[in-house]
């Protein structure tokens, strides 16, 4: 009690430059890491691969992973190519950009244990040295990862969106190479397909005109011959007995229609074998982007990239430094980091913003309730703490600052607020009795020690099997329990040593009549 400023104010400087020191060096994440024994990878080769060719890769990459796990898979799905226009499905689930695309799903078997981010590494480098020319790329799998990444299929997506694709190109590729760089970063790629084989037919309008043949006739003619004729022509058949419709369409085979020579030999009016397509039209080839994506007016190009063995709000610091580094872009385009890494930066903010605006209400409630500015200060003084233990925690245990922690944290700062506010009220009451304030600050804290030990020890060994992480997706609360025992044990310290010593410091010049508006007498 002697020295009680020079506690208090060491004990303030040192715990604010201590929580901003491990505020800045502690990882960030939307969600904690789990392994939860499954995975999903996109498998895209060569653009224009045809859907059988990509079926076959698909296999030699189950083989591949199949022996990396050393035969531990329990089950595994997957989809090849194309979602059809009649199949009703939501993109959340399978989202294909062409025949050349594949969506696996692997389930390993629960006695199997392993480090995810290792496993995938080991996938990267097993599929690349056995099928070179395919890229894959590792997404979220479970659906509270998918909805929270807002349908981003990587934590870090760079969009790049501008009005001449080529343009987009350029930069997405500039954007592409100087991601490479980073050492952390995986699967960097455009997720697009910007050059996709395609077939360019130019109809001479007079030679159709000649034949009596509008444009919209010879499209059709190949839209049929090439798909379906569902549609160009919507054909429904009755069924009276369980009235019921069905759609009738009718179509070429594919291995039929498969060749330039085939393609040109389409009759283009009905009823008659001539005139062909060929007779109407030039042919050549080309590339083009298999998919337009768009904001407005904006066509868009993403880059995408996984994170291994680091967190995401790392990763988006750096990629925003390579995105600055670019400098000056054409006219007409931005660039903007979505996906997972967006919705971090929103979250993070709004729970800091939460917890601080809790602890303004909180002051505002003690000081209507002690009328007095001074002890509601008092009690919030052991809130530094528990921030600070709770980081500590997290940064020992190998944690990062998440949506579980952020709980762990506000929930240990209730339980300190609430110490704080029992030690306070006896210490003035005590006060106005013994009219001394270290002697009331002392023996309120005397007197609160057994109640305040009871109930932080309590909460610290009700955490523990949480903070173990034990169970099925126990990894993903956590962070929540270490947070909780950091938090207390620090409190635990700051309301039992620094509190008394701070309100014998506030409340020792303090007169002992009531400031109320409405005294008892």
């Amino acid at each position: 009690m002697p020295h009680k400023k020079k506690y208090v104010v060491v004990y303030l400087v040192f715990t604010l430059i201590a929580t901003g020191f491990c505020f800045t060096f502690i990882g960030k994440d939307l969600l904690p890491h789990t392994n939860s024994g499954q995975f999903q990878i996109r498998i895209k080769a060569p653009e224009g691969t045809r859907l059988e060719r990509t079926e076959e890769k698909l296999h030699s990459v189950l083989q591949i992973i199949d022996s990396t796990v050393e035969h531990h898979v329990s089950v595994s799905s997957a989809y090849v190519g194309l979602v059809p226009s009649s199949f009703g499905t939501s993109n959340l689930y399978v989202f294909n950009s062409g025949v050349h695309e594949a969506v696996l799903q692997v389930n390993l078997n629960e006695d199997y244990k392993v480090n995810m981010d290792d496993l995938k590494d080991a996938l990267r480098k097993n599929i690349s040295a056995i099928l070179p020319d395919l890229k894959i790329s590792f997404e979220p799998i479970d659906l509270t990862e998918k909805i929270m990444s807002e349908g981003a299929s990587t934590p870090i997506e760079v969009r790049v969106a501008g009005k001449n694709i080529k343009e987009i190109e350029k930069t997405a590729n500039l954007i592409t190479d100087s991601l490479k760089k980073i050492p952390y970063l995986r699967d960097i790629q455009i997720a697009q397909p910007l050059h996709f084989p395609t077939i360019n037919i130019k109809i001479d309008r007079f030679k159709a005109a000649q034949f009596g043949l509008t444009v919209k006739d010879i499209a059709n003619s190949i839209t049929a011959s090439t798909t379906s004729s569902r549609y160009t022509e919507k054909n429904m058949w009755l069924d009276e007995k369980t009235s019921y419709t069905y759609q009738m369409q009718v179509q070429i085979p594919e291995y039929i229609m498969n060749t330039l020579e085939e393609l040109k030999e389409i009759p283009v009016q009905k009823g008659k074998s001539r005139p062909i397509l060929s007779d109407v039209a030039d042919f050549s080839t080309s590339t083009a982007p298999g998919e337009f994506d768009r904001v407005g007016p904006r066509r868009y190009v993403t880059v995408s990239a996984n994170i291994y063995k680091k967190d995401l709000g790392t990763a988006t610091t750096d990629v925003k430094k390579v995105l600055t580094r670019l400098g000056p872009l054409p006219k007409g385009l931005i660039t903007e980091v979505k996906g997972t890494s967006n919705l971090l930066i929103e979250t993070l903010s709004s729970l800091q913003n939460g917890l601080l605006f809790a602890i303004l209400v909180i002051f505002l409630l003690l000081a209507a309730n002690y009328e007095s500015f001074k002890i509601s200060l008092v009690v919030l003084i052991t809130i530094p703490a528990v921030i600070l233990g709770s980081l500590l925690m997290l940064l020992i245990t190998g944690n990062t600052l998440n949506l579980q922690s952020y709980m762990g944290m506000i929930m240990s700062t209730g339980v300190s607020v609430a110490n704080a506010i029992l030690i306070v009220t006896n210490a003035e009451s005590l006060r106005l009795n013994l009219r001394n304030a270290e002697n009331a600050s002392v023996m309120a804290a005397g007197i609160r020690l057994r109640p305040i030990l009871m109930t932080s020890l309590a909460m610290i060994a009700g955490m523990i099997p949480m903070a173990m992480g034990i169970g099925e997706a126990g990894e993903q609360s956590a962070p929540l329990g270490r947070a909780v025992i950091g938090g207390l044990l620090a409190s635990m310290f700051a309301a039992l040593f620094i509190l008394p010593q701070a309100f014998a410091w506030v409340q020792s010049k303090t007169d002992f009549e009531s400031n109320s508006l409405m005294p008892e007498g």
